[in-house]
């Protein structure tokens, strides 16, 4: 019907009622509306139809606003239908309707889609007519809304899955793509087939050309490797899929271990042949790709016979081969010369046993003193021995490593060092055994009475990160590490060994040099030691040796060098406290490590007297962990004190907190995840990460030092969440300490005049003329735009009247005004002060470590409010410059 004949029917059209009603609106006439509304609506000799009218007229809800009248038009006309049932008749022309709906559904925003098809019953529509609709919203990229309307509608499993959702993994809209696939397992499948797909190059290539033109405006710098296989990794996980839907992302994966292991026994030295190998088997295995990856690859790091050796061992096809190789290997069987090649490298080895035990660390006592406990009747025997007040035992743990993200790895070997003897534990076997009937307890009684027992000395390093491992590793001993006494970590000890000055060597000239072997096979090769190994080094003359910390534990029996190397790894704990005991004033100790243990656990004791009394039944004493050294959130430390290594997820979040003052360390895009550990070992940082990389690192440091933040939050929010976690105290002056590009805190005061110069010079030597963009142009918050450099104090914040940060500042000397160098050999960028800025500061503030230039601007104000929850301004925290 139209029009014109409902206006003679009812005597008014959809039109006039719009202007009506959009005359109410506009006047802010809002109390008249609903009545209006309403004696509008049962005027209308087809209500839908009007309001599909009115709707097509309206101009205002393109907006998206909730307070438009369309808005308000459907609010009002559902509650209207509901009070009138008996008028809720379909349209006499549902062809066009029909027409008019779809066209309207592709033009509205999400927020009206669902009363939308609620009113008009368009679930109803055959299917095809549907999924053309959902193809209309794609075509004019509302990605968005076509998600969101083929969820309503029902259609998932009628729709491409890469057409719909690759498009909102660009957007990173991943909660809507989850939400698409959530209750179509096949369609769960068929996405992570999609993904995998695009971690090949030739079909990411391919993806992107079949896109080309829809995905214009979005990101497709996200259809890369490293973001996708996150993206798979997640969806395995979410799902439960195996790897078999993705052998894209696996080769990938295997690839990137290869890549690490070849690094770790060519170059760094740190893994035997025999484990080297074993590993590269297990990854490569059948796989002719991962073969022939692995062979183009061991050409870089070795000879040709090797490569031709390995070739011949994995049964790499000839015709896959390169011509050098293939040649090379024809010869070998020619000449039968494989053995040969492994006589010369079991040759190798027995040289490479020689200087093992000249160079490093040697366990003191026969072999014979190792006991492998894999049997509930052995461990009696041990028990007996161990479990005695007033012993101290060197505890360690071993476990196979992985290098896959999708297997996950479990304690193996648990080592207790007596003086006399060490006590190797086959956790996977005792585990067993205790499962049969009438024995369920044995092992748990033993593990719970030997680490809650506080007259036991239990000596570990990093032993928190082991402990967490072995609770996730067996259900029945989830309870450990709560009930923890007793406990000595020598990590906590190397922290004060390396403040402190010592007579021997320096600890921290033993970082570089004390690793080299001036006459052994690894001089000049290996990496230099970290960890126990260095400290071991530093106190008794040599450090550990580590070749077969990534061996397979998991295997049985135990190879002899194994056996040997976890020994070692618990004994030596016992040689270090001994050393530490009695040179206590050569190392420059404040405290023995016996009495050290002793004063934490009465601190402990009387801090939380008060507090056992209120606590839960299930929550631990806290002197029952002494020596887990987290960062308790009781005690408050300075922006100075506090450093970090943020993984490149979250770079955004480093130079947050580089702006309060904390010294940070952020990984580059190409960094590997793991190198976050390492230097967080090394360097003494807490692990800042988020997502799948969290579980892996945090195992690696001590418990308490790997923090996961949310990357669904602004980088501001996730700064404020670990400033309180760790109980950061930030003031004014350690805002801007740091610099925000190269985390540097060290500066150099130039006048107004002396930059003029600098300028002059840097003009007259034909270098690029100053730009109109500010030095700090790449360091910039989310929310901000561009850096405004250094503050201009907000006369609203008392007591702080002119800038002088809480850092270093160089003397004039450091820069040379006729190269402007720094003595880092940083150049002052003076090319990036904009025109004009020498007449309106009067002081430049240069970071010597990169060069930027800063000046005094209007951004302090605003980190002060951004960051005021944590902020904290006391009557001695201003910071007047003299």
């Amino acid at each position: 019907m139209n029009d014109k004949c409902a206006s003679t029917f009812t005597g008014l059209e959809p039109l006039h009622l719009l202007r009506i009603l959009q005359a109410c609106w506009t006047k802010r006439e809002i109390h008249e509306l609903p009545e209006e509304a309403r004696r509008g609506f049962a005027s209308l000799a087809d209500p839908l139809e009007g309001l599909l009218v009115m709707l097509e007229n309206c101009n205002d809800w393109k907006k998206g606003k909730k307070q438009s009248l369309a808005h308000y038009l459907i609010d009002q006309f559902n509650s209207w239908m509901k009070e009138n049932a008996s008028v809720q008749q379909p349209c006499q022309k549902q062809n066009l309707q029909q027409t008019k709906v779809f066209a309207l559904l592709t033009v509205v925003p999400t927020n009206v889609l669902d009363p939308l098809v609620s009113l008009f019953e368009v679930d109803k529509a055959d299917t095809s007519s549907l999924v053309s609709l959902i193809q209309d919203l794609c075509i004019k990229s509302k990605y968005k809304e076509a998600v969101v309307l083929s969820i309503k509608l029902n259609l998932p499993s009628h729709l491409n899955i890469e057409e719909m959702c690759i498009p909102l993994l660009l957007q990173d809209d991943m909660s809507l793509v989850e939400a698409y696939v959530d209750d179509y397992p096949e369609l769960q499948c068929r996405l992570l087939q999609a993904l995998d797909s695009l971690c090949n190059p030739i079909d990411n290539t391919r993806s992107i050309q079949r896109h080309d033109g829809k995905l214009s405006r979005l990101r497709c710098d996200k259809l890369n490797y490293k973001v996708l296989s996150k993206l798979v990794f997640r969806l395995m996980e979410r799902y439960g899929l195996g790897t078999e839907l993705c052998p894209n992302v696996v080769n990938q994966h295997c690839l990137a271990s290869i890549k690490y292991l070849l690094h770790k026994h060519f170059v760094e030295k740190t893994i035997t042949e025999e484990n080297w190998a074993e590993h590269i088997e297990g990854l490569v295995g059948q796989n002719t790709w991962l073969q022939i990856q692995f062979i183009g690859l061991l050409g870089k790091y070795t000879d040709l016979d090797t490569v031709a050796h390995w070739a011949l061992r994995l049964n790499v096809p000839q015709e896959k081969l390169t011509h050098p190789v293939a040649k090379w290997l024809k010869q070998l069987e020619k000449d039968k010369g494989y053995r040969t090649g492994l006589e010369k490298s079991f040759k190798v080895q027995s040289l490479e046993e020689k200087e093992k035990k000249r160079n490093f660390y040697q366990l003191p006592i026969p072999t014979e003193s190792i006991h492998i406990v894999e049997h509930l009747e052995q461990l009696t025997s041990c028990a007996s021995r161990v479990l005695q007040a007033g012993s101290v035992v060197g505890i360690d743990m071993e476990w196979r490593p992985t290098f896959t993200a999708w297997t996950k790895a479990r304690v193996s070997i648990l080592q207790i060092a007596l003086k006399d003897r060490v006590y190797l534990l086959d956790l996977p076997q005792l585990v067993k055994e205790s499962e049969s009937p009438g024995r369920e307890l044995e092992f748990a009684q033993f593990i719970q009475s030997l680490f809650s027992n506080r007259t036991i000395t239990k000596l570990g390093y990093a032993l928190a990160g082991d402990l967490r491992s072995l609770c996730t590793s067996y259900p029945v001993l989830k309870d450990v590490a709560q009930i923890t006494a007793g406990m000595l970590d020598l990590l906590n000890m190397q922290k004060e060994l390396l403040r402190a000055p010592v007579h021997r060597p320096d600890y921290r000239e033993a970082v570089d040099v004390l690793a080299s072997v001036e006459n052994g096979l690894d001089s000049g090769c290996r990496q230099r030691e970290k960890g126990l190994s260095l400290l071991v080094q530093y106190v008794l003359g040599k450090p550990l040796d580590k070749t077969e910390q990534l061996s397979n534990w998991e295997r049985r029996p135990l190879r002899l060098k194994q056996i040997i190397y976890a020994a070692a790894d618990a004994y030596c704990l016992l040689d270090l406290y001994e050393a530490l005991h009695q040179e206590m004033e050569h190392f420059r100790l404040s405290h023995s490590p016996e009495n050290r243990l002793k004063s934490k656990v009465e601190k402990k004791r009387k801090e939380n007297k008060p507090k056992q009394s209120r606590s839960c039944a299930n929550t631990p004493s806290q002197d029952t962990q002494p020596a887990l050294e987290q960062i308790p959130p009781s005690s408050p430390v300075s922006p100075t004190d506090f450093k970090v290594i943020c993984d490149n997820m979250l770079q955004g979040l480093g130079r947050y907190l580089r702006c309060v003052g904390v010294d940070v360390k952020i990984l580059a895009n190409e960094d590997d995840h793991r190198m976050a550990a390492e230097i967080a070992r090394e360097e003494n940082r807490v692990i800042l990460t988020c997502g799948l990389p969290f579980q892996t690192l945090r195992s690696q440091v001590q418990e308490g030092r790997c923090l996961s933040v949310n990357c669904s939050d602004k980088a501001k929010n996730q700064a404020i969440h670990v400033l309180k976690h760790f109980n950061v105290q930030v003031t004014p002056r350690d805002i801007f300490s740091r610099c925000q590009l190269c985390n540097g805190s060290e500066y150099l005061k130039l006048s107004v005049e002396e930059m003029a110069q600098a300028v002059k010079l840097n003009t007259a030597a034909g270098k690029t003329e100053p730009s109109d963009t500010p030095s700090t142009e790449s360091v910039k918050f989310p929310s901000q735009g561009k850096h405004k450099v250094l503050p201009q104090i907000d006369p609203g914040w008392p007591g702080i009247c002119s800038y002088s940060p809480n850092c270093h500042w160089a003397e004039k000397s450091g820069l040379n005004m006729k190269t402007l160098k720094f003595t880092s050999g940083a150049s002052l960028q003076v090319s990036t002060i904009p025109p004009g800025i020498l007449d309106k500061v009067t002081r430049f503030y240069c970071c010597t470590t990169c060069g930027k230039v800063f000046w005094e601007g209007s951004h302090f104000r605003r980190v002060l409010s951004q960051f005021q929850e944590v902020l904290r301004i006391t009557n001695d925290s201003t910071y007047l410059q003299k």
